[in-house]
């Protein structure tokens, strides 16, 4: 094929391409060019045949032609595009007359705005937040933990029992996980455990499934003054007051020795609990030193190691400190209950650090 036989093809497609096209005829056009046998391309299959000195001068000018022809393809894309979008904006108005959508935000669970407040303060001062498994086995939960075999709690009455054999349950406390952390690994441990726990109860103020936090803080000469620094800045914290009435008293836990339960002064003012005032007293944890049979079971050495720990019922904390007197509204799925006692995503109380897990 000679130049004028290239130029023919050139003003006939400059010509094909002139007129009005859509994006498949304009496709269409550049294949027959380019394609792997359009006319452009077996040009330059040509080129090896002619002689060297015509060679150069042939290739420029097909060169030429072919960039001429390609942005000419360019274009003609660019315009059907442009009057494809100025054609939607002509028809595909807006009403801005119409009312705004309905526009709903969900609510943090208080349960879930507890964990998170109590997780952010104990992580300030070095716990860590630990998970276990909602059911547990027979000795995590009551064996490893110094529980004996006729206790009152592994009667049918209180836990929930998965077989037969009494070895699956559903966890009474999050105490296993104490456990199942001191087994996986080696002394000091700092730790909290929040999460579900079940027991069979239910009233005003108990339910089947309820949310406990556990701490333990297991090291070298470790003693009770620890522990009651510990509560003392804990509670103070998640209560939001600049002092606190704290008492502890004896008490009886198989997990530890000697146990203590801890009790806050407060005092009512309009109907509701004001914490760290007055000289009324409310039962709000459990604690004590880690019994030296439970560091045994976990093969951690008592005469080396010893430490606290306290378990806190979390509905019981968010029932105190946002005023909720029933605790069963906690789990009826109430929209209503929701919206009231629920917290914005986006106004979180002043004392929230963050989440820390």
């Amino acid at each position: 094929m000679n130049m004028p036989d290239i130029k023919k093809i050139k003003d006939e497609y400059l010509n094909k391409l002139d007129i009005d096209l859509n994006i498949e005829s304009v496709n269409q056009i550049k294949t027959e060019l380019f394609g792997k046998n359009g006319k452009i391309s077996n040009s330059f299959k040509t080129l090896g045949s002619l002689p060297t000195d015509e060679r150069k001068k042939f290739a420029s000018d097909l060169n030429s032609i072919k960039d001429e022809l390609q942005e000419k393809i360019d274009f003609k894309l660019q315009e059907i595009e442009t009057k494809e979008i100025n054609s939607k904006l002509e028809n595909e108005k807006v009403d801005v007359t119409l009312p705004e959508r309905e526009f709903s935000r969900g609510k943090i669970h208080p349960v879930s705005q507890v964990i998170d407040e109590i997780s952010s303060i104990f992580s300030e001062i070095g716990f860590s937040v630990e998970e276990g498994p909602d059911i547990e086995n027979e000795h995590n939960n009551f064996t490893a933990l110094n529980t004996p075999d006729n206790h009152p709690a592994r009667d049918m009455h209180d836990t929930f029992y998965l077989d037969n054999n009494k070895e699956l349950l559903l966890r009474t406390h999050t105490s296993p996980v104490q456990v199942r952390t001191m087994l996986n690994g080696k002394p000091p441990f700092k730790i909290i455990a929040p999460g579900r726990t079940y027991r069979s109860d239910s009233d005003q103020t108990h339910s089947p499934m309820f949310h406990q936090v556990e701490g333990l803080h297991i090291d070298k000469d470790i003693n009770m003054g620890h522990l009651k620094g510990c509560l003392n800045y804990f509670i103070k914290s998640f209560f939001e007051v600049d002092k606190i009435k704290m008492r502890f008293r004896p008490s009886h836990f198989p997990f530890t020795e000697p146990s203590a339960e801890v009790d806050i002064g407060y005092e009512m003012k309009d109907g509701k609990i004001v914490i760290g005032e007055g000289d009324k007293w409310l039962e709000i944890l459990g604690c004590g030193m880690v019994h030296p049979n439970v560091l045994k079971n976990v093969k951690v050495n008592p005469d080396i190691y010893q430490g606290y720990a306290f378990g806190i019922g979390i509905d019981r904390l968010g029932m105190l400190k946002y005023g909720i007197n029933d605790l069963r509204a906690f789990f009826e799925s109430d929209y209503r209950w929701l919206n009231h006692f629920g917290f914005d995503p986006l106004d979180v109380p002043s004392n929230y650090r963050g989440l820390s897990r």
